[in-house]
């Protein structure tokens, strides 16, 4: 029926390639031996709180920093596959070779410090599964002496993430950081690798252009935001004071009695309350320190406020609008009010389809951080709150 269709000719295409693929890659799996080939990481689970280098070797550092690029591809098709997320085949290998979980690769590396160094968050959800094997992998140190979190601080293998702006893509990276930093032991965050760095260290530094793009971006916005709620602010104080059909000479509007005048000034009000706490969420943003910490939850929850708000102001303040007209002008004709109604609502339905998808973002931000803030700061067990990050 839907043959000759381009799009699902496509998809079935592509449908068909896939079960291929995973056919020929269990037939692999059967005959691979690779991961057999034994390795050991030069770095036992001891931490190291400080190093202390002489000439010495300084020069063993520069030799090993020097091999670093010729050892840092994966060398056994389970750590190909989990260095680029193809879960199924990581799963057909390990459902197939239990003790493959096990291996080691050149540089020291378990499939725990692939999958987070690059970031391949199906395939390190897959491997934290086994509790077991969990609590042994996430104790390893590779032959730079980092740790799963040093590599989770590392951006050597990062595209730029799954999030639409800098803000957004910050706080992922700031979750990432803490879902593998709630995974290790606790004493394994003072550990430095070979430079001398703690994990902490390793993500600030790692991550301060990141955090440049991001500062740029929520001060541009919150400005320019800031800005369009003002205007809405005056728009709706200055049609406060110029009342639809004017005064009487007492000071009481002549239209005081219609229906409409009521949800007019409802409106009226609401556009300016919502409006200027648009601005006050707005400032609070500017006068924020703008640091890591804020990008976490302080800034996606502020600016998801903002959004809310100003969104909020825009519709009433076009209700006012339509308040305004309909009490000035008696429509009589039931195309002309419903022309009327789509004039009015027309900015808003195209406000909130070009600015619904980020508005989204922020909201889902804003929710899990309050979430997280009432699962560790309220007595008792509130575990079911935690929302997963969806990297």
């Amino acid at each position: 029926m839907f043959i000759g269709w381009k799009v699902i000719d496509r998809v079935w295409g592509q449908k068909q390639l896939h079960t291929s693929a995973i056919k020929l890659a269990r037939h692999l799996v059967r005959t691979d031996t690779s991961w057999f080939q034994p390795h050991q990481s030069e770095q036992d689970d001891t931490i190291c709180l400080e190093r202390n280098y002489d000439k010495e070797e300084e020069k063993v550092k520069e030799i090993a920093a020097a091999g670093k690029e010729k050892s840092s591809e994966p060398d056994t098709p389970l750590f190909i596959a989990a260095s680029t997320g193809i879960v199924e085949i990581v799963k057909e290998i390990l459902d197939k070779y239990p003790q493959a979980i096990k291996h080691i690769n050149k540089s020291g590396q378990n499939i725990l410090h692939v999958a987070t160094l690059h970031r391949t968050y199906k395939v390190y959800d897959l491997v934290v599964q086994n509790k077991e094997e969990k609590n042994r992998l996430v104790r390893g140190i590779d032959n730079n002496g980092c740790t799963i979190l040093h590599h989770a601080a590392d951006i050597v293998y990062y595209h730029g993430g799954t999030k639409p702006t800098p803000a957004l893509k910050l706080q992922q990276e700031l979750e990432w950081f803490e879902t593998v930093k709630n995974e290790i032991p606790g004493h394994f965050t003072l550990h430095r690798n070979k430079d001398n760095m703690t994990a902490d260290q390793l993500f600030n530094d790692r991550h301060k252009d990141q955090l440049k793009d991001a500062q740029e971006w929520v001060k541009n916005t919150s400005e320019s935001c800031s800005t369009v709620a003002v205007l809405v602010a005056g728009v709706v104080f200055a049609a406060a004071y110029s009342a639809p059909g004017g005064f009487h000479d007492n000071g009481k509007p002549i239209l005081l009695e219609r229906p409409l005048y009521s949800f007019f000034t409802v409106m009226d009000v609401a556009g300016l309350a919502s409006s200027l706490t648009s601005v006050v969420m707005f400032l609070s943003i500017l006068t924020s320190s703008l640091e890591y910490k804020d990008f976490g939850n302080t800034i996606p929850r502020n600016l998801s406020l903002g959004f809310t708000f100003l969104f909020f102001s825009v519709t009433t303040t076009m209700l006012t609008f339509t308040a305004t007209i309909l009490l000035l002008v008696h429509l009589e004709k039931k195309w002309t009010a419903s022309l009327t109604y789509a004039a009015a609502f027309l900015p808003i339905c195209i406000f909130a389809l070009f600015q619904f998808p980020l508005y989204y973002q922020y909201f889902i931000a804003a929710v899990k951080g309050i979430f997280n803030f009432i699962r560790k700061n309220m007595p008792g067990n509130w575990e079911f709150l935690r929302i997963k990050g969806d990297f």
